[in-house]
């Protein structure tokens, strides 16, 4: 007996992706994740570029992840130039980046994966039944924004941010309105978090999982860092990332596949909270430790719920980021003069769906020759199929019907928050 089950359109996440499974007398015969985007191109883009005019192209390839490029394009070009920032301008590009994994986390668990299991299509649907937990959200979602345009002087795209200086700072009454209401959202996190942990995490979706993020600077958790760390006991500086990524093409997708050492791997909120557990503290911890999340756990499903850890962990730390900023006599700091050469440099941050990486190989004029731009979403996909190979397996083995099989992959790949049409370069 033969089954096909495609999926052409999967809702409900970024880009344009499709499933294919093919099953033959119980076994799986093909498993693809099929990525349809055109290719991009954006590291094409960034060839011929001054070092100076580098970051405002990266910031546009991601709107919602536009302040985790900018920071990741400004690290390299940093490195290749042994350019130094100062403190305010760590902690306010710190508060950026909070503000994006306030704004995507909130928009992923509320409004893209909570309806899987609470039986709607979607957020509207939802809102409902659950009117004041969708407002939360959605307030939530409007928080991060706030805060990255505070900071970044935009929403998306930022353009305060630049390279070893920043331009207009963010005023104190900014800051202290910014605090009052990260103070209140810790009320919506929690809302957000109960009603997720009456949800019973679903079997199917468990594998054996190899785990891969930065281990982050300063001994906190957090989103910068310049070591790569795996579950396997490897570690890795960054500069070496291509040890870690092993990029390939695959015949059925547009995008690229990562494995290490031949096995897939995955990158994201529950890799972080994996690598990163002992870090935690405050109300994050709490989270954590409500949802009983094993440590590791084989299971991607519990990528929701890291998410929500990493949401209290972005609120209750931008709180901390912003009373320092506040004890400081804040200003703008302008460039420094940058003896631009030929060089290379990497820059590697965690952005809401996982660990991205940006190289950029310089002229001796200081412009763009060669670069590398590795999203998470491109990482994650062989082990997404991993994950669907485990699932169809452990589906059938239960007689499951066809509408079963269909769902469990859809609710595997939003449980990854994937941004499609990033990972195609």
């Amino acid at each position: 007996m033969q089954q096909k089950i495609n999926i052409d359109h999967l809702c409900r996440v970024e880009g344009h992706g499709g499933i294919s499974v093919e099953i033959e007398d119980g076994k799986i015969k093909k498993m693809h994740m099929d990525v349809i985007e055109g290719a991009r191109f954006f590291e094409a883009l960034l060839v011929g570029k001054k070092w100076d005019d580098v970051t405002r192209v990266a910031s546009c390839i991601c709107a919602i992840c536009s302040m985790g490029h900018t920071s990741a394009s400004l690290r390299a070009i940093e490195d290749a130039f042994r350019v130094k920032v100062s403190e305010q301008t760590r902690l306010l590009r710190e508060l950026g980046n909070h503000g994006q994994f306030i704004e995507s986390h909130s928009l992923h668990v509320g409004c893209l994966a909570l309806p899987d299991f609470l039986g709607f299509d979607g957020a509207l649907d939802r809102a409902q039944k659950y009117p004041n937990e969708v407002k939360l959200v959605l307030s939530l979602k409007k928080l991060g924004n706030s805060i990255q345009e505070v900071v970044g002087g935009k929403a998306i795209h930022p353009i305060n941010l630049a390279v070893g200086g920043f331009g207009k700072v963010p005023s104190k009454d900014q800051l202290k309105s910014l605090r009052g209401q990260l103070a209140n959202a810790v009320e919506g996190a929690w809302a957000l978090a109960r009603l997720f942990n009456t949800i019973k995490t679903l079997a199917y979706a468990e594998s054996p999982v190899t785990y891969a993020a930065l281990e982050p600077e300063g001994g906190i958790y957090g989103w910068f860092g310049n070591r790569i760390r795996l579950s396997t006991g490897d570690s890795f500086d960054i500069h070496d990332y291509r040890k870690v990524c092993n990029e390939r093409t695959v015949a059925h997708s547009t995008a690229k596949q990562s494995k290490f050492q031949e096995k897939p791997f995955m990158t994201g909120a529950l890799a972080r909270l994996v690598i990163n557990y002992d870090k935690l503290s405050g109300e994050a911890k709490k989270a954590a430790k409500e949802f009983n999340i094993p440590i590791p756990s084989n299971n991607i499903l519990h990528n929701n719920h890291a998410q929500i850890v990493e949401l209290f962990w972005a609120v209750e730390r931008s709180i901390q980021v912003i009373d320092k900023l506040l004890a400081m006599d804040l200003k703008g700091e302008p460039v420094p003069e940058i003896k631009a050469g030929a060089a290379e440099g990497v820059g590697a941050v965690e952005v809401p769906r996982g660990t991205l990486y940006h190289w950029y190989k310089f002229s001796a004029e200081g412009r763009i020759v060669d670069s590398d731009i590795i999203t998470p979403t491109a990482q994650n996909h062989a082990n997404i199929e991993k994950d669907f190979q485990a699932a169809i397996n452990y589906l059938t083995a239960k007689k499951a019907d066809e509408a079963a099989l269909a769902q469990s992959r859809e609710v595997i790949v939003r449980a990854y928050d994937p941004c499609i049409s990033c990972s195609c370069h």
